[in-house]
């Protein structure tokens, strides 16, 4: 049997991997931006909330757009598109304009995962749902782990502007590499075999006819409301550690630039390892004892360790006890976000593109809240505080999980 479903796996993995340089990147860059605009913790904040706002707000979009034209040509544009915002932060001039520049880079990232999300529908086979969907997490950990050091480094020695043209380079490369070597399906591409094809086919709800999405329906689920509100938290606590958490060693752990660079690699190198094992054990879970603890049991566990850690590492006072505390606490989010993006695909064949894009935009208009709230909760209270809000949210994301039930179609 051919393997084609692994290598457009790969395929993907690099164009996610991309979205979150583009997106961590920043991160980075902060500390030379908020020195040359002589930026406060709040500007800075709102320059982050900037891209997580646009990105969220297109999300639903983006996979209504997949869902019409297909997710592989709008992955393509939506590659261009935000390369060449990325290449135009450069000109940045001022808090207002890169501000600008961020939402919309946010905004060509916004299809990104629902497109993605809806071709590991169409390729993977229905055992191998999870673990095609850990494929978002393992590229934050790629993205996350390779991004500081490699965008310090450079900004270092080439400088901050310089840095974002060549991230914006390298994703007219990647998007001209994805068109090239993918298809909108497997019954499509040349290189897959009829058992690889039957494999991937095997078990399947048969074919729905188009039509509306039934926004009503999702409405009325007690498991989408659930699962909406379990993101919005999720994406809360997820963005501390994408936003605020290369700073907070920095300014309030008090380590050296590269130092911090390279130790807030952490949390990401633990979603490396998270998202992988999250995905078998959700699989596993369900295979073992089917829907709806199969998916419940896993996101709890994790949650309620990540809520432990969150708060046990704040207090730690040793720094790098407290960096391995929280990484692993970003691990287990990790495992509950496996899951969560394995649920449009269990809920919907026809609608997983907009369903995910819709799910995600909880999970960023969480994540836009965060770089703004984490930093206020942080001044006014102290970090402490602010990880002891985080750690209550993780606690509610798993409380809520076990009212999703995602064995419970809406197609």
């Amino acid at each position: 049997m051919s393997r084609i479903r692994w290598r457009l796996y790969g395929l993907l993995l690099i164009v996610i991997t991309l979205t979150f340089i583009d997106r961590f990147n920043m991160n980075v860059a902060a500390k030379y931006i908020q020195t040359e605009f002589a930026l406060s913790d709040t500007q800075t904040g709102s320059l982050l909330s900037a891209f997580v706002l646009g990105y969220a707000l297109f999300q639903a979009p983006g996979g209504w757009l997949g869902d019409r034209f297909g997710p592989r040509k709008v992955l393509t544009g939506a590659i261009l598109w935000w390369s060449a915002f990325t290449a135009l932060t450069a000109a940045g001039a001022g808090v207002v304009s890169m501000w600008v520049v961020r939402f919309l880079i946010g905004a060509g990232e916004g299809p990104a995962l629902p497109c993605t999300n809806k071709m590991i529908g169409r390729w993977m086979s229905v055992a191998e749902r999870a673990r095609g969907s850990s494929l978002f997490l393992v590229a934050v950990g790629i993205g996350g782990a390779f991004t500081p050091p490699a965008i310090a480094w450079s900004m270092t020695h080439f400088g901050w502007r310089e840095s974002f043209v060549g991230c914006g380079l390298l994703g007219v490369a990647v998007a001209a590499f994805w068109h090239w070597q993918s298809t909108e399906n497997p019954r499509e591409h040349p290189g897959v075999s009829a058992e690889e094809l039957a494999y991937i086919e095997a078990g399947r709800t048969p074919a729905i006819e188009a039509g509306p999405m039934p926004w009503r329906k999702l409405a009325g689920s007690a498991s989408i409301r659930a699962l909406a509100a379990a993101n919005f938290m999720l994406g809360y606590v997820t963005y501390i550690f994408y936003t605020w958490f290369f700073l907070y060693l920095v300014n309030v752990r008090k380590l050296e630039l590269m130092a911090g660079s390279y130790w807030s690699t952490a949390p990401f190198l633990a979603i490396l390892l998270g998202a992988p094992l999250g995905g078998w054990l959700s699989d596993l879970f369900v295979k073992r004892l089917g829907h709806p603890w199969g998916r419940r049991v896993p996101v709890a566990i994790a949650a309620l360790v990540s809520c432990s850690l969150l708060l046990v590492g704040s207090r730690m006072e040793n720094a790098y006890a407290a960096i391995a505390l929280l990484a692993i606490a970003a691990g287990c989010n990790s495992v509950a976000a496996v899951t969560s993006w394995a649920a449009p695909n269990d809920l919907s064949e026809r609608h997983a593109g907009t369903l995910a894009g819709a799910l995600n935009t909880c999970t960023n208009l969480g994540g836009a809240l965060s770089p703004v709230l984490t930093p206020f909760l942080a001044g006014r209270f102290g970090w402490v505080a602010a990880l002891d809000f985080a750690a209550g949210f993780m606690l509610c994301v798993g409380l809520l999980w076990l009212v999703v039930d995602l064995g419970k179609r809406i197609d």
